[in-house]
């Protein structure tokens, strides 16, 4: 199996790439959604969260309240570390397990902590997406429904681009156009199987498009 690990700050559009990847023919597992289910109630994740913010956090048919939650998290960055220092290796744990199930070819690990988890030392190569705020914050207000305020705010609760973009491999910039984008992700995967034709051949890898 050969696995991308996929990530890029919020509304940079990383779940556009992902869905592209899945067109393509890789197995996408998207750690937001494995998270979700991990908080559902009496999982292991939904367990955390209560430990750490108390039952207060809970809605009345006893789901975790995400937005209260974000609320929290996204202006308290000491809450935000304790409540991903709890769940990041429960994720991790279950996209292993799934993988390990599924066993395709090629695979991706969709996660917007991918690097901070740790997650991004099992990959074979680590793809980021990248995109200019003003449109972060505007796919934010227009996809989740937040005012600009708050979609402002949960873009600059994050760690720079930068940080993200110096553990790339792969570097996808996405201004909006997405055919440019999705040319960006073929061409990328089109390396990728070749390389593993290769491999298969015991010929030489191709470099040529790395960190585009």
């Amino acid at each position: 199996m050969f696995l991308i690990g996929l990530t890029g700050n919020i509304g940079t559009g990383k779940s556009t790439v992902a869905r592209q990847l899945a067109e393509l023919g890789a197995e996408v597992v998207d750690a937001d959604l494995v998270y979700r289910d991990l908080i559902e109630p009496d999982q292991a994740g939904w367990r955390a969260v209560v430990e750490l913010f108390g039952p207060g956090i809970l809605a009345p048919d006893r789901r975790v309240d995400r937005r209260r939650l974000g609320e929290i998290v996204f202006r308290d960055a000491e809450a935000l570390s304790r409540l991903e220092r709890a769940t990041h290796p429960l994720v991790v744990e279950r996209i292993a397990q799934l993988l390990a199930t599924a066993r395709p070819r090629i695979a991706v690990h969709e996660a917007i902590k991918l690097i901070e988890s740790g997650a991004a030392e099992s990959c074979d190569e680590v793809w980021v997406v990248v995109a200019p705020r003003d449109r972060q914050v505007e796919r934010l207000v227009q996809t989740r429904g937040l005012s600009p305020e708050d979609a402002a705010l949960r873009v600059d609760s994050q760690p720079p681009q930068e940080d993200k973009i110096a553990r790339a491999d792969v570097v996808l910039h996405n201004d909006g156009d997405l055919g440019a984008l999705r040319e960006q992700v073929s061409q990328h995967w089109r390396r990728v199987e070749r390389n593993l034709r290769r491999s298969t051949e015991g010929g030489r890898e191709d470099s040529s498009l790395r960190s585009g």
